[in-house]
């Protein structure tokens, strides 16, 4: 029997283990994970970015796990030789009616003291970035690009190295739970595994197996498939790092912008879509069981009623690339259609109330002898190591570890 299992092999599933183990080195760990690597996901298809922690509400759960995890994720990275590079962004404003609510964002960033971030105007935006057009903007030079993937094997190597007794287990799908007083056996497609406690990082399938476990959540996981483009040889030349617009203030995504990627190349994007397939990351994935889930929720109605013009606004962009170079256009106006060509996708898990509202923050929440993370959108991956401390901090408290 396991001391603890942990269902969920991206990077806050191995943080978290990692943590927990570094803290109690006697404690036997175990990690499942269904895909036949780890970090398959939301951890390897996400941007990329280490960010600054200046977009959320002072206070919250996101502000502080970011500021506190990009500083030790950094200082990890430095340590084990993770690709990294801590290269600066800036925040672009197009227009005046963006100015109120950049500076809101840069008020957050003092707030939650981000370090180093400045004002600046369209003279000094063009002399970091030659090719971007605005009327102001915010310097960030805290802000990085890092191999998500090589964190969380980097986390995994060092768990197996250090502590014998935890394992990490690929291609192993958590299917059901049998609970007993005293521990929980976790059915699986490779055989059954006992711990005393279970620990679930499920990403996109973190509502479900809270549900398996028994525990009780009225918020519902949602997928947005966000699609990039990459930039041409000719278009790479137009962005030095990271470029970002201003965020809509009505919703929990950036907005499409440029990356420079870790492993090379530049990104742009993403959009946000609907999927009809969790981890679907084509156009035109279909999975009837995660479109029935959406679809027989109240929220998932409730959030359309309320935001169909976004949503019909980022299905255009999924599928016109010239309405797509339109928006990036508005960051960078010589860009062209010789400029970028399409790229991969990501699919985000967003947490929504029955009211429809998407929830904004972390969401970790414990029940008997269990821990779910049942809501971790951008900036999980940046705050893995922090959350991964939250969560031993948790656990040292439920589960009375010592």
């Amino acid at each position: 029997m396991y001391d603890i299992i942990i269902v969920g092999g991206g990077c806050v599933g191995l943080a978290t283990a990692y943590k927990i183990n570094t803290r109690f080195p006697n404690k036997s760990v175990l990690v499942l994970e269904k895909e036949d690597q780890l970090a398959a996901h939301q951890t390897g298809r996400n941007s990329g970015v280490i960010h600054s922690g200046i977009y959320y509400k002072p206070g919250s759960y996101k502000a502080k796990n970011c500021v506190d995890g990009r500083r030790e994720l950094v200082a990890f990275a430095k340590e084990y030789k993770v690709d990294h590079d801590v290269c600066g962004k800036i925040i672009v404003a197009t227009s005046e009616s963006e100015l109120a609510h950049m500076n809101k964002v840069f008020q957050n960033g003092l707030a939650n003291g981000v370090e180093g971030i400045e004002l600046i105007d369209a003279e000094k935006i063009k002399e970091i970035e030659p090719y971007a057009r605005g009327i102001a903007g915010i310097n960030v030079p805290c802000t990085g690009i890092i191999d998500f993937v090589g964190l969380t094997n980097k986390l995994a190597e060092l768990i197996t190295a250090r502590y014998p007794q935890s394992k990490i287990m690929k291609g192993t799908e958590v299917t059901d739970f049998i609970k007993a007083t005293e521990s929980t056996t976790v059915i699986t497609n490779k055989g059954k595994f006992e711990a005393k406690y279970i620990i679930s990082c499920a990403g996109l399938q973190s509502d479900r197996i809270a549900k398996k476990e028994g525990a009780k959540s009225d918020a519902a996981i949602v997928g947005f498939r966000g699609d990039y483009y990459d930039l041409s040889e000719q278009g790479m030349k137009k962005v030095k790092n990271l470029i970002y617009p201003v965020p809509n203030p009505q919703f929990p995504f950036l907005g499409v912008h440029f990356t420079r990627m870790i492993k090379g190349g530049v990104e742009c994007g993403p959009n946000a879509v609907f999927v009809f397939k969790r981890e679907g990351y084509h156009k035109t994935d279909f999975n009837l069981k995660d479109t029935a889930e959406a679809f027989s929720f109240g929220g998932t109605w409730k959030f359309f009623a309320k935001h169909w013009r976004f949503g019909l606004d980022e299905y255009r962009g999924a599928f016109s690339k010239a309405y797509f170079l339109k928006r990036l256009q508005k960051l960078i106006p010589d860009l062209t259609m010789d400029d970028i060509v399409p790229g991969r996708a990501g699919v985000r898990a967003m947490a929504l109330s029955p009211e429809g509202s998407m929830i904004d923050d972390f969401k970790i929440e414990g029940r008997g002898n269990a821990i779910h993370i049942l809501n971790a959108p951008s900036p999980a991956a940046t705050a893995c190591l922090a959350i991964g401390n939250t969560v031993a901090e948790m656990a040292v408290e439920r589960f009375s570890l010592s």
